[in-house]
């Protein structure tokens, strides 16, 4: 395996009634904190009154934020970047999934940055500092509550990128699986698919000597795909919530890619997609995933069939390893399928009309990907393969 340093900060606060811990938690920080929330499932299944009950207690000026989108915007971390820098704010606190902690994280790193946000996600600028920031995690899918990364949308441009920096870690983060409890069955569907593609992004890679972590991350594969049927079939399952919650953070806390670099080609021709259509990242993800896997299966045929055996129990007995391979992709698919995952663009009522528009937007820093480098060809041949 490569040399490598492993750093998270994140204190992971896990389990049942947890959440009552902000009240010894925030103080930490100040006195001005900023709630980040979305669309108001929140106020809806009751944890918007149970946090601010909590932060009332402790006599917090309370800001707010409301409104951030499934693919976070630009526009709206610029708004909490202004609320921050007016009001002084000492902790920004995210109450929400993936894109609310995301457009957290933007804001907290804008909030002490002189120049425009977007500096900051195209890499122009590196945040140096960033406002204290917490989480209040209610969807099992990113792993954005224990990692840097933060995925933006500038919809103005049409552009979704992925940036991070050492300072936007969250200082904590409290998991209570109960929390997820009202997450819809799609939205369900979509934290699972989500997790497994980050497992399969650090799978895929050009490591050598990497058995544990090729056995951590087939693990948390086949933890996933046991519970999701279970869970899909009964929501409020504490046991199976508790499970998928658990997993969604294992998969990208950085601790599955110790000792090599990861591939995350998918994701970023998923970005393009969904910075053109606006669809869900996961739902991209689902569709793109076996795709990019079948043009990149002659790369290290033996990669793909370690990982069908493994994981998806295909039987390899008299199969070449191409063979093997490419039995487990279509395994994988009729997973995702049998979960009510989309199979193709056209799901999605996504043509052949912006390809090449996609394509070019996936292409904007040149060739990507660690397993394998694609080049604008291969982006369009995966893209054909999923309309």
């Amino acid at each position: 395996m490569n040399n490598f340093t492993f750093y998270n900060p994140t204190k992971l606060i896990f389990g049942k009634d947890q959440v009552e811990q902000l009240k010894t938690l925030v103080p930490q920080y100040g006195k001005k904190v900023l709630l980040v929330y979305g669309g108001g499932s929140i106020k809806r299944n009751g944890l918007y009154d149970k946090v601010t009950t909590y932060l009332k207690e402790i006599d917090v000026e309370l800001f707010e934020l409301a409104g951030v989108e499934p693919n976070p915007r630009l526009t709206t971390a610029e708004k909490g970047i202004q609320i921050c820098k007016e009001n002084d704010i000492d902790f920004i606190l995210a109450v929400g999934g993936g894109s609310v902690i995301d457009c957290t994280k933007l804001i907290a790193a804008g909030s002490k940055y002189d120049g425009e946000a977007w500096d900051l996600v195209t890499r122009k600028a590196f945040a140096k500092e960033a406002l204290p920031f917490g989480t209040v995690l209610t969807l099992a899918a990113t792993g954005s509550e224990m990692n840097a990364g933060s995925v933006i949308t500038n919809w103005e441009t049409q552009e979704k990128y992925g940036w991070g920096s050492p300072v936007t870690f969250p200082q904590f983060s409290i998991l209570d699986p109960v929390n997820t409890f009202t997450v819809p069955k799609d939205q369900t569907i979509y934290g699972i698919v989500d997790m497994m593609s980050h497992v399969f992004e650090q799978y895929f890679n050009n490591g050598s000597n990497t058995p544990l972590q090729d056995r951590l991350c087939e693990s948390t594969l086949i933890t996933v795909m046991e519970a999701a049927p279970k869970l899909l079939e009964d929501l409020e399952n504490y046991e199976l919530r508790e499970t998928i919650l658990y997993s969604g953070t294992i998969a990208l806390n950085g601790m599955l890619q110790m000792g090599y670099n990861g591939d995350w080609a998918t994701h970023n021709i998923e970005h393009a997609v969904s910075a053109v259509y606006d669809i869900p990242h996961a739902g991209g993800l689902a569709i793109l995933f076996p795709n990019w896997m079948k043009h990149n299966l002659n790369v290290k045929p033996s990669r793909f069939a370690q990982l069908a055996v493994r994981v998806f129990g295909v039987d390899a007995a008299g199969k070449s390893d191409e063979e093997v391979g490419l039995e487990g992709i279509e395994k994988l698919r009729e997973f995702w399928s049998s979960i009510g995952a989309p199979k193709t663009l056209a799901d999605y009522d996504i043509d052949d009309s912006k390809v090449d528009v996609m394509a070019d937007k996936a292409m904007a820093n040149g060739e990507f990907g660690q397993f394998n480098k694609l080049n604008k060809e291969d982006v369009l041949a995966i893209l054909h393969a999923s309309l």
